[in-house]
């Protein structure tokens, strides 16, 4: 019975993630492209940003927690990659985040979900 009713919630699931995939893949947002569009660029920041935010972590010879690997008196760091451009190119990216998340949330809103 337990089994019966959770393969009928999983195939309602199915026809509603096919319906969300359909309407994603139609539905225009703001700049010309779809909510499909929209959620791969947001996808692809995020791990732009992490990408750039490691490596300047790793750069500043922190790891991803902020803890630094050894002490400053006991070595000399030389940082091969400069930490403050990358710095600045994270805060970019974290707006363009920022901005494509409000622009997916607002077609949230405003679109229908097609049957």
């Amino acid at each position: 019975m337990l089994l019966a009713e959770a393969g009928e919630v999983l195939d309602e699931l199915e026809g509603l993630i096919r319906r969300i995939n359909r309407t994603n893949a139609q539905a225009v947002v703001d700049g010309g492209g779809t909510l499909t569009d929209a959620l791969a660029r947001r996808d692809v920041l995020r791990l732009r940003h992490a990408v750039i935010t490691d490596a300047a972590d790793a750069a500043a010879g922190r790891d991803r927690h902020g803890a630094v690997r050894q002490l400053r008196s006991e070595l000399k760091m030389l940082s091969t990659l400069p930490v403050g451009e990358l710095r600045a190119r994270a805060d970019v990216l974290a707006r363009e985040i920022r901005e494509t998340d409000v622009l997916i949330q607002r077609s949230n809103w405003e679109v229908d979900l097609l049957d």
